[in-house]
C-alpha cells in the first residue's frame, strides 16, 4: 500500500479519466486528503464508495488487496474501458426553506445570508415547517451548500449536505461542519425516513430516465444509520435501486462514511447511500 502523498504514475494516465471504487478502513485514512490527491493528479475521475463499518478502533478492520490483509488503509480498483459506470448520491434530505446567498461568513461558520442575520434565516424556515416537521428539525438539521454554481436552478443532487452543528444568539450565526465562503447558495435541509425514501428514489429515476442502455448491475454502499433503525424495515435502499433498475446482481455494505460525488467533485459522506449503475457506453 501507498502513503497518502504517492500516486502510481499508471493510474489515471489513460484518454478517459477512470472510476474509483474505494473502500478505506476510517481509523486509518485520511479520505479527504486522498481525494484532493485524486483531483489533483486524476482531474475529471469520479469515486465511489464507503469506509468499513464493522469495527470500533484502529486495528480492528481488515483490508483485502489480492493476497494480501491489511489492518488499515485503503483499496480501490481503477475502472475504465468499455463500461459506463453512473453514480447516484442520496443523502437522504429535503430542502426547506429559500435558497440563500453566503453574504458573510468565516470558515465553517455563516454570519449573513442574503445580508440578514443567518439564524433569522433559520429561524423563518423553521417556522415555515408544520408541527411534526419542526419536531424532525430539532433532530435533523442540515444545511445544504451548492457545489457548482454554474446552473440556472438547484436540485437535490446540486446540494452537499453538511451537519448543523451549532448557532450564536449574539452574532446571529450558525456554524455547519464544513467550511463555506461567501458567494455560495445554501439551503436549510432536514432528514427523516421519509426524506431519505424520497430523495433515494426520486435520484435513481431522473438517472434511469436519462439513461438509454439497461443497467447491468449495481453497487450499493449505505450509511450504517440508514438500516431497518431508520426505515422500520430491512433492505430500503438495496430495494429501491432494484425497483429502479430490475432484478440485476447488486453487492454493497453498510458503512461507516460515504464516498460519491456531488456537484462533479467528490466527497466523504454520512448518512448517504452512494450507488454505482453499471451499463454498456452509449457508443
Amino acid at each position: 500500500m501507498l502513503a497518502v502523498t504517492e500516486w502510481p504514475d499508471h493510474v489515471g494516465a489513460g484518454p478517459e479519466p477512470p472510476v474509483f471504487l474505494l473502500l478505506a478502513d476510517p481509523f486509518s485514512t485520511p479520505v479527504d486528503e486522498v481525494l484532493a490527491l485524486m483531483a489533483d493528479r486524476c482531474p475529471g475521475a469520479t469515486a465511489i464508495g464507503g469506509l468499513a463499518g464493522g469495527g470500533h478502533d484502529l486495528g480492528e478492520n481488515r483490508m483485502l488487496l489480492d493476497d494480501e490483509v491489511y489492518e488499515g488503509g485503503l483499496v480501490g480498483v481503477a475502472v475504465s474501458g468499455p463500461v459506463r459506470i453512473r453514480t447516484v448520491v442520496s443523502q437522504g434530505c429535503r430542502p426547506i426553506g429559500e435558497r440563500y446567498v453566503v453574504t458573510k461568513a468565516e470558515r465553517n461558520v455563516i454570519y449573513e445570508l442574503g445580508g440578514t442575520p443567518a439564524l433569522d434565516r433559520l429561524q423563518a424556515a423553521f417556522e415555515s415547517l408544520s408541527e411534526e416537521e419542526r419536531r424532525i428539525a430539532h433532530r435533523a438539521l442540515h444545511v445544504g451548500v451548492v457545489i457548482d454554481e454554474h446552473h440556472n436552478r438547484f436540485e437535490r443532487g446540486d446540494f452537499l449536505v453538511r451537519n448543523l452543528i451549532g448557532a450564536d444568539r449574539s452574532s446571529g450565526s450558525v456554524a455547519i461542519g464544513d467550511v463555506v465562503r461567501e458567494g455560495q447558495t445554501v439551503q436549510f435541509h432536514v432528514r427523516d425516513a421519509r426524506s431519505a425514501s424520497e430523495d433515494l428514489n426520486l435520484l435513481l429515476a431522473a438517472e434511469q430516465s436519462r439513461q438509454a442502455r439497461p443497467t447491468l448491475g449495481a453497487l450499493v454502499f449505505s450509511c450504517c444509520g440508514r438500516g431497518q433503525g431508520l426505515f422500520g424495515r430491512p433492505h430500503h435502499d438495496v430495494t429501491a435501486v432494484r425497483e429502479r433498475v430490475g432484478d440485476v446482481p447488486i453487492a454493497g455494505f453498510f458503512a461507516q462514511g460515504e464516498i460519491g460525488p456531488v456537484g462533479g467533485s467528490n466527497f466523504l459522506h454520512g448518512y448517504t447511500a452512494s450507488v454505482a449503475l453499471f451499463s454498456e457506453p452509449d457508443s
